[in-house]
């Protein structure tokens, strides 16, 4: 056993004034003179024996009374593993989950009250000279300082419900980083949680030894919740009153069936879809709505489903640009390919522009979602090396070999893509004998496929070699050689064709097949923004090129925000990284001074949506031995982190044991009485 305050201890010298007072006593006697006995009839004789028993008792009462009296102040305990020295100075790092899934209710009121609530009690087990971190979910730059308590708890009451998640392991290292700057005090980390499984993380969580780790979970009720998590358009490029068909994923957290769960999509506030969905015990199934009439410009889209009483994931947010025109780089050796401008020419959706390889602006490639490359009889390294980076980033490149094509040259641009490349020419007259159905650029071209199809004929063509990556044949020769190949590289697509697009290699250029496939091939193309970003996860987005200066910044604005970001050219790309400057979902418009340049959508992250929380025996493997659970129930918490600081406190205990021994006293003093003896006493009358 140990004493807190050994100090007090002294004041045991106070134990000798009772004994004294026993020893010495100190009554004073009184004479009564009689002038006769004869009236002394009887005499009560007490046994000293027994008068000196209750005398001792007394005394034994007061001694101990007073000893565990002293013993109280000097705060004896019993030590633990995890005792402190009195009088040390600690640094204490309380981290409260202010997460969605903290607005949850149980029989206390929500989560997040209750949180707060535990925050303060472990704050009052320490002393006054101790500091405090407090960290959330934001991880915000004020709460990397220590406060005294009074300052911990004023923060404390001004936590409120953030969009962040943050995992165990990020919140451990956070505390930590500020902990491990006090190296003269002992440090203590404590995390009051919900502790839901996507807590945990996918790798094994890691710990400094100079910290002592207590969890505190939170009870929390099991509620069904459903939620849309990711959304994608089937259409790359967007028409102005075309259909439109959004895929969205419902996903079911819930053990139990979600029954008839309505839905509908709105896009720039009006409704354009609706539709209700039964989803299967913790499942995911992809649904479609379509949608049409749209005008030219940024779309809002907002997905809303009703889900109650889980309410917090009830709405997804998207964006998508429907184009006026879709722009097109046609490139050639300074002569423009008749056919090319006849198929674009076609149709007025399409702004095609015809530039020699030798002229073209670099910087602005990303800005076309399609690039045709023909006649070109020797590509620069300069033109290769770009137009990789352009299909590694999304875009989409047609090849049509020139009829003099330097072969070399086509290698080089085409096999860093993991693309196939011109071999050989060879003059064997062959035609096409079977299209891939199967591909995405032929679905919905043909009502009806017929049984002798009237496919292209060819005259000589260009042996094209084995793909390296992914690859997949849109047409296929009578000898079994690709036609024409679909190849894909990094976000993009590189379509290379086995002949020039001139009637001296084939009869491709006027084929029936060559205008659908060229704009099916078109609508399929392009990098187009994303539909959606998720807080916290984006680490930098990516848009088309803009040119900033000091005076012409960008900005992302939604209602009363204005958001300011960090803007990098990179690759003839614009790039904004938002620190987590972004906090509410919803739709922002990015800005240049007053034009609108694009409108991004983001979302919270879905890991709070599914509501299972670890148990004790999860928590104990997650973390060392050296962590303690601590349980937060009706009671509050002072008293087990005392127990977690000093070890087991005795002092109520000798409280306890002083009052008895007051009352044992009393009851001494007041009732016991000895036995007495009666004896009588012979007087003589002479």
């Amino acid at each position: 056993m140990h004493f807190l305050y050994p100090a007090f201890l002294f004041a045991l010298i106070s134990l000798a004034i009772p004994v004294i007072i026993h020893l010495f006593n100190f009554r004073r006697y009184q004479k009564v003179y009689f002038s006769n006995v004869q009236f002394l009839k009887h005499v009560n004789e007490q046994q000293s024996s027994r008068r000196n028993l209750k005398e001792r008792l007394i005394l034994a009462a007061r001694l101990l009374a007073l000893a565990f009296l002293v013993l109280a102040f000097a705060r004896p305990y019993i030590s633990n593993q995890h005792t402190v020295n009195a009088g040390t100075q600690q640094a204490v790092s309380i981290f409260v989950d202010n997460s969605y899934s903290m607005e949850t209710l149980n029989s206390e009121g929500s989560l997040l009250d209750q949180a707060k609530q535990k925050a303060k009690e472990i704050a009052s087990a320490y002393s006054i000279n101790d500091r405090f971190q407090l960290l959330t979910q934001d991880f915000e730059g004020k709460h990397q300082r220590l406060l005294s308590r009074d300052e911990f708890n004023d923060a404390v009451d001004a936590v409120k419900i953030s969009p962040q998640s943050r995992n165990l392991q990020q919140i451990i290292n956070r505390q930590q980083s500020l902990l491990n700057t006090q190296l003269n005090s002992l440090r203590s980390i404590y995390i009051i949680s919900d502790f839901q499984k996507n807590i945990a993380g996918k790798q094994t969580i890691k710990t400094d030894s100079g910290s002592h780790i207590s969890l505190v979970q939170l009870k929390a009720s099991s509620l069904p919740n459903v939620a849309v998590d990711s959304v994608y358009l089937l259409s790359a490029v967007h028409r102005p009153g075309e259909s439109e068909k959004l895929v969205f994923r419902l996903h079911n957290y819930a053990d139990g069936k979600a029954e008839k769960i309505p839905l509908k999509i709105l896009i720039n506030g009006e409704q354009k879809a609706l539709g209700s969905y039964t989803i299967n015990p913790r499942s995911a199934q992809n649904d479609t709505l379509a949608f049409s009439g749209l005008q030219p410009g940024w779309q809002r889209g907002e997905i809303t489903l009703q889900d109650n009483p889980v309410t917090f994931d009830n709405q997804f947010y998207f964006s998508f640009n429907v184009q006026q025109q879709m722009p097109v780089l046609l490139v050639d050796d300074g002569t423009p390919n008749p056919f090319l401008k006849a198929v674009f020419a076609a149709d007025q959706f399409f702004a095609a522009k015809d530039v020699p390889s030798g002229n073209i602006d670099y910087a602005g490639l990303n800005a076309y979602p399609l690039i045709v490359l023909s006649d070109v009889k020797s590509i620069s390294t300069g033109l290769a090396q770009q137009l990789k980076a352009y299909v590694t980033k999304g875009g989409t490149l047609i090849v049509f070999p020139a009829t003099d094509a330097d072969i070399n040259s086509y290698r080089t641009m085409l096999q860093p893509m993991g693309a196939a490349y011109p071999e050989k020419l060879l003059t064997d007259a062959t035609k096409v004998s079977a299209i891939n159905l199967q591909n995405e650029v032929f679905k919905n071209i043909f009502d009806a496929f017929p049984q002798n199809p009237d496919l292209p004929v060819v005259k000589k063509y260009y042996q094209l070699s084995a793909a390296q990556g992914r690859s997949e044949n849109l047409m296929t020769l009578a000898g079994g050689q690709p036609f024409w190949e679909e190849n894909s590289t990094g976000r993009g697509k590189v379509y290379i064709s086995a002949v020039a697009l001139n009637e001296d290699f084939s009869n491709l250029p006027r084929h029936a097949l060559f205008l659908p496939v060229m704009f099916r091939i078109a609508l399929l193309s392009g990098h187009d923004q994303p539909l959606f970003y998720t807080l916290g996860h984006d680490e930098s987005i990516e848009i088309a090129p803009v040119q900033t200066n000091e005076k012409q910044l960008l900005k992302l604005t939604k209602d009363s925000i204005s958001i300011i970001p960090d803007v990098r050219q990179q690759g003839g790309s614009t790039l904004l990284y938002t620190s987590d400057q972004v906090q509410q979902t919803g739709t922002y418009d990015l800005k240049k001074q007053d034009s609108t340049i694009a409108v991004l959508a983001f979302n919270d992250d879905r890991s709070e949506s599914d509501l299972t929380y670890l148990t004790n025996a999860d928590l104990t493997k997650l973390l060392p031995k050296a962590t303690t659970i601590l349980q937060a129930g009706k009671g509050s918490l002072k008293n087990a982190v005392s127990e977690i600081n000093i070890g087991l406190q005795l002092w109520k205990l000798c409280i306890i044991l002083a009052l008895i021994f007051l009352a044992a006293e009393i009851v001494l003093v007041r009732y016991y009485k000895p036995v007495k003896q009666e004896v009588l006493q012979s007087i003589d009358q002479n």
